[in-house]
């Protein structure tokens, strides 16, 4: 089970982030559409567990849920609500505060490294603007400190 929260605490972290939720003063559009809507998010997070579960410094926290289909369906719907409530998305998210979910999994800086970067690997793959990667990343780096040794 905990292994399982892993896979939302990237995402859960653009919830708690106000900065780049939602359009500035000049206009400029949210960072859940300037990520595609759901529908951009829904790829980006397909694709942020295809890549965890690739990458070898990390996939033994997620690979256990390939043969849990059922409830990887229901990690990664709350992760598309969380990351798409967090950048400033008409969506609920309904799941548990960050600190709750990765008490007790003693994640390293090492392993939050590595998320971090297959999500901008992901990012890029989207051919997602470099402002709003920027602000992905000053999310996740800001929020690093409730997921890390919990």
């Amino acid at each position: 089970m905990k292994k399982l929260q892993t896979i939302i605490f990237i995402f859960a972290l653009l919830a708690s982030a106000g900065q780049a939720q939602k359009p500035n003063s000049a206009g400029q559009a949210s960072l859940f559409d300037r990520l595609g809507g759901t529908k951009g998010i829904t790829m980006i997070v397909d694709d942020v567990v295809e890549a965890h579960m690739n990458n070898s410094a990390i996939k033994a926290r997620f690979l256990p849920f390939k043969d849990q289909p059922e409830r990887m369906a229901v990690i990664r719907q709350h992760t598309i609500d969380f990351f798409s409530a967090g950048s400033g998305g008409q969506v609920s998210y309904t799941g548990r505060a960050m600190t709750v979910t990765h008490k007790g999994m003693n994640i390293s800086p090492a392993e939050y490294m590595y998320v971090v970067d297959d999500i901008l690997l992901v990012l890029d793959k989207h051919k997602i603007d470099e402002e709003s990667k920027k602000d992905v990343l000053a999310i996740l780096w800001s929020l690093k400190g409730m997921i890390i040794a919990k």
